[in-house]
C-alpha cells in the first residue's frame, strides 16, 4: 500500500499446561516460553510498530509473592526494547538470590504459567504508555485482577461509557480500551460478589471462599454480560489475577483469531502462520475461533470452546487478505495471486493488447504476490497468443518465424526501490514536497518512451503519495503512459473496527465522486445525501441506511477510476496516467471465504458501522475534521 496507513493489533497468548519444571527438563531451558513469546511477537510485527506489551502470570505462588508482571514499550523498536527490559529485570532478580529451580520458579519476573503479548498500531489518539496494551485491573483478591489485551474497535464507545456511568463507575477516560476492560471487571466483580455472598451464607470462611470462587468463575457469564451491547469488530484476550483466560471473537468474525491446542501447549495469535513457524505446526494443526466464540483456558488446565454470542453472517475483513496479514499464510498467499491475476483483461484492455511494448512492475514491496499474480495471468495469454501464431504458420518449420514468436516474452523489471525514509522535518510545503519525491528511486534505462508502464499496487486509499511522490518519479523515465494497478476494489467508505480509514474526505475515490458531482452541477444531489445522513443520526441503528452511496450512483466505476488518475496526476507529469481498479465481483471470487468489503460497498456488518458512515459524511459535509467514531 502505497498510502501508509495504521490497522489491527496483534495478540498472542500461551498457556503452559504442564509444571514449569517440565519444559526446562525437554528442551533444555528454562526460558522457553519467553523465548516463544518473542517469537510469536516478532513474527507478526507487522500488526503494530507503535508499541508492545508482555504480562506474565505465576499460578499459584507462595504467600507475599509477586505472580503478574507486565511490560510495555512504545520506543521505535517496540519488541526489541520490551523484551532487553524483561531479561534486564530477570537478571536484576538473580544477582540478589538463586536457591535452585523452585525458587526461580517462584521468584523470577516473567518465568510464568500463562502470557499473553500484544502489538499496537494506534489508529488514532497518543502514542503514549498508556494508550499501550495489555490494561490491568488491579485488586488484593487473585480473581479480581483483570488484564485485557486486543485487536478491536468499537463503533460504540459513547453508549458503552455512557452505561459505565449509570453503573456508577468514573472511568478515568473515554475510549474503547478502558470501557471494555471496566465492562468486563464490572460482571467479573458481580460475579465474585455473589459467589462470595451465597458462600458467606452457607458458612464458608473467607479464604475457603477466595479459593472456591477461583474455581468455579462463570467466565462464559461474564463474558456474555460484558458483550452483550458490544458493536465493532474485536478478538478480545483477557486473563484473570489467579490464572483463567479468554480470548473472544466478535459474532461477524471480523477480526481475525487461530489458535492450537496439544497436550503440552495451548497458544492464540492473530495470524495463522506464526504459530505454524514458532511451533512447526502444519497448517491443518491449527483451529480459526469460531465468530461469536470464546476459548477459555481455566487455571486447573481445562480448556472449552463456548458459544458467547450468536454468530451473525461471517464478514472476515478482506483488507487482512488483501494487505494486512503475512503472504506467508498458505491460503492468503494463493489469495494474493488471484487477486493479481484477475486484473489482467483490464490491464490487456487498457494497453490495446500491446504487450511487447509494457514493461510490468510493482510499488511498494507488499503487491510483490499480487504481481507474480498478475504476470501468471499475463504469460496464460502470452501462450495462448503464441499457440494461435503458430497454428497459423504456413510452414511448421519455419524456425526464424518459429523463434520470433515464441520470443515475445513479458517485460518483467524492478522498476521502483524504497530508497530511505526521509523525514520531513522542513514546514514549507514545496520543500516537503520536494522531500516526499526521493523516497522512491527508480531503475533508468528500463522504459523506452513508445512503452507502457504498468505499476501493481494492493491499494489506493487517498493517492497522495501516487501523486506527490511515485507517479512523477516514474515519469522521469518517459514511458508513453503510466498505467497504475489496484488489487483491491476502490475504498468508498470509512472503516470503524480497526483500520485508520475514518474519514471520507480523505479517499481519493470519494473526491472523485465530488468532483464530478461538482463539475456536472449536482450540488443538490450532494446537499440531498446531507440532509438524509443528518436525518439517520438521531434514528435507531436498525433503522439507519447507508445513503452515502447515492454520490456514487450517477458514475459507472470506470467514470470514478477516470478522475480517480486525474487527481493524482500533477501538472508537471508530462505522461499519459491510467488507474485500473480490481472489481468488487473478483475480489469475492479471489478470496471466497472473506467476505467483510463495507469499505468497498458501504455493506456493514453491524448496525454500528451504518451510523459511522453516515456521521462521517455529516463531518465532511459541515467541515468537521473530527473523526465520527
Amino acid at each position: 500500500m502505497s498510502d501508509k496507513i495504521k490497522h489491527e493489533c496483534g495478540i498472542a497468548m500461551l498457556r503452559l499446561l504442564k509444571p514449569l519444571s517440565y519444559y526446562k527438563e525437554k528442551y533444555g531451558s528454562e526460558y522457553w516460553a519467553l523465548s516463544k513469546m518473542y517469537l510469536l511477537m516478532e513474527k507478526q510485527h507487522n500488526r503494530g510498530q507503535d508499541g508492545a506489551g508482555l504480562v506474565s502470570i505465576k499460578f499459584k505462588p507462595p504467600l507475599g509473592n509477586e505472580y503478574i508482571f507486565r511490560e510495555r514499550s512504545i520506543h521505535p523498536q517496540p519488541i526489541k526494547d520490551l523484551f532487553k527490559d524483561i531479561y534486564i529485570s530477570i537478571e536484576s532478580k538473580l544477582k540478589d538470590r538463586n536457591d535452585g529451580m523452585d525458587w526461580f520458579f517462584d521468584n523470577v519476573p516473567f518465568i510464568g504459567n500463562l502470557y499473553l503479548g500484544h502489538l499496537r498500531y494506534g489508529t488514532y489518539g497518543k502514542n503514549s504508555i498508556h494508550q499501550c496494551h495489555p490494561f490491568f485491573r488491579k485488586n488484593n483478591w487473585m480473581s479480581r485482577n483483570l488484564i485485557t489485551a486486543g485487536n478491536f474497535n468499537m463503533t460504540n464507545v459513547d453508549e458503552l461509557f455512557d452505561h459505565l456511568l449509570k453503573l456508577g463507575q468514573h472511568p478515568r477516560e473515554k475510549s474503547d480500551n478502558v470501557t471494555i476492560l471496566e465492562r468486563i471487571g464490572h460482571f467479573l466483580d458481580e460475579e465474585v460478589d455473589e459467589q462470595y455472598t451465597n458462600l458467606k451464607l452457607d458458612g464458608v470462611g473467607k479464604k475457603e471462599a477466595s479459593e472456591y470462587i477461583e474455581n468455579n468463575i462463570d467466565i462464559e457469564k461474564i463474558l456474555k454480560n460484558s458483550s452483550k451491547k458490544w458493536d465493532g469488530g474485536y478478538v478480545i484476550a483477557g486473563i484473570l489475577g489467579h490464572g483463567d483466560s479468554f480470548v473472544l471473537r466478535d459474532p461477524n468474525g471480523i477480526r481475525p483469531a487461530y489458535y492450537y491446542q496439544d497436550d503440552e501447549i495451548l497458544v492464540v495469535t492473530s495470524e495463522r502462520p506464526v504459530i505454524q513457524t514458532v511451533f512447526d505446526k502444519k497448517v491443518e494443526d491449527i483451529v480459526e475461533l469460531r465468530p461469536g466464540h470464546a476459548l477459555i483456558a481455566r487455571q486447573n488446565g481445562k480448556i472449552s470452546l463456548e458459544k458467547i454470542n450468536e454468530p451473525g453472517e461471517k464478514k472476515s475483513c478482506s483488507f487482512e487478505r488483501i494487505y494486512f496479514s503475512r503472504g506467508t499464510d498458505s491460503d492468503i498467499y494463493k489469495e494474493r495471486l488471484e487477486l493479481g491475476r484477475r486484473v489482467v483483461p483490464s490491464v490487456l484492455k487498457t494497453i490495446n493488447f500491446d504487450i511487447a511494448n509494457s514493461v510490468f512492475s510493482y510499488i511498494p514491496n507488499t503487491a510483490e504476490i499480487a504481481y507474480y499474480g498478475m504476470i501468471k495471468g499475463l504469460k496464460d495469454y502470452s501462450i495462448k497468443r503464441q499457440v494461435e501464431e503458430i497454428s497459423q504458420l504456413n510452414s511448421p518449420n519455419d524456425k526464424e518465424k518459429l523463434f520470433e514468436i515464441l520470443n515475445k516474452r513479458i517485460r518483467i523489471e524492478k522498476i521502483a526501490f524504497k530508497d530511505v525514509k526521509l523525514r520531513t522535518f522542513i514546514t514549507q510545503d514545496s520543500s516537503r514536497d520536494e522531500l516526499v519525491q526521493h523516497v522512491y528511486d527508480i531503475s533508468y534505462g528500463t522504459v523506452k518512451n513508445t512503452d507502457n508502464l504498468v505499476i501493481i499496487d494492493d491499494s489506493i486509499v487517498r493517492g497522495t503519495t501516487l501523486k506527490k511522490s511515485i507517479i512523477k518519479i516514474l515519469d522521469r523515465l518517459n514511458p508513453k503512459q503510466i498505467i497504475v494497478v489496484s488489487s483491491a476494489p476502490q475504498i468508498r467508505y470509512p472503516d470503524c473496527y480497526g483500520i485508520d480509514m475514518a474519514r471520507l474526505g480523505d479517499f481519493v475515490a470519494f473526491r472523485a465522486a465530488i468532483d464530478l458531482l461538482k463539475e456536472g452541477g449536482m450540488h443538490s444531489h450532494i446537499d440531498s445525501v446531507y440532509e438524509k445522513c443528518k436525518a439517520q443520526l438521531n434514528l435507531p441503528e436498525s433503522e439507519i441506511i447507508n445513503y452515502v452511496k447515492e454520490i456514487y450512483e450517477p458514475f459507472s466505476y470506470e467514470e470514478i477510476s477516470e478522475r480517480i488518475a486525474k487527481l493524482v496526476t500533477d501538472d508537471s507529469v508530462k505522461s499519459s496516467v491510467k488507474v485500473i481498479y480490481q472489481s468488487v465481483e473478483d475480489l469475492h471470487k479471489s478470496c471466497p471465504d472473506h467476505s467483510g468489503d463495507w469499505y468497498f460497498t458501504g455493506n456493514y456488518p453491524t448496525p454500528g458501522g451504518m451510523r459511522v458512515v453516515c456521521k462521517s459524511f455529516v463531518y465532511y459535509y459541515e467541515g468537521c475534521t473530527s473523526r465520527a467514531y
